[in-house]
């Protein structure tokens, strides 16, 4: 019987496939629930730009107010939080640099007239730009009293806030600049 440690470095493939077809199975099945909408996304990237664009996002129950995102090491970057009860993104592209390694991971999703939808979708970002349509649209309001957007979608007391029955924003495109965060359930 061969010793482990006489052949260094060597690759058990039947092994690494073994565990990577039940690992790539269960990673599937979860992805699949959250856009279906069978299970909560949470998406936090602190430190790390990510890039996010759209053709088109169609949202009902938009609020908007200026907050604070904290990454773990502490730092600070004001953001403006906007919360959007029910979302569909249509065209959407998503993609980050994979720490360590010279790999972009690209995400797309909401193509061939089908979009990616979101319920309840909180974004912290710094830098967004897009073509938008507002509608019912409410600038200057207490950012404590807002009440269109999603549960608990509510900033300080006397901080600047807006809210709209819905927004539309054609060209969506997240530009480059500090990190953006995504949450929805």
């Amino acid at each position: 019987m061969q010793d482990r440690s006489d052949n260094p470095g060597r690759t058990r493939w039947g092994r690494f496939l073994a565990l990577l077809v039940p690992t790539s199975a269960v990673a599937g099945a979860i992805v699949l629930g959250m856009s279906n909408g069978a299970m909560a996304a949470s998406f936090a990237v602190s430190g790390q730009t990510f890039k996010v664009s759209a053709s088109e996002l169609r949202g009902e129950g938009f609020v908007q107010f200026g907050g604070i995102a904290q990454e773990v090491d502490g730092t600070k970057h004001p953001v403006a939080v906007t919360g959007i009860r029910k979302a569909e993104l249509f065209d959407l592209c998503q993609s980050v640099k994979t720490p360590g390694v010279p790999v972009v991971l690209t995400i797309t999703a909401g193509g061939g007239g089908r979009p990616a939808t979101a319920k309840d979708l909180l974004i912290d970002v710094e830098s967004l730009e897009g073509d938008v349509v507002f509608q019912n649209i409410n600038i200057g309001q207490d950012a404590s009293t807002l009440q269109g957007g999603p549960p608990g979608a509510t900033g300080d007391r006397k901080a600047f806030g807006q809210q709209a029955e819905a927004v539309n924003i054609k060209n969506l495109r997240q530009v480059p600049g500090p990190p953006m965060r995504a949450r929805s359930t």
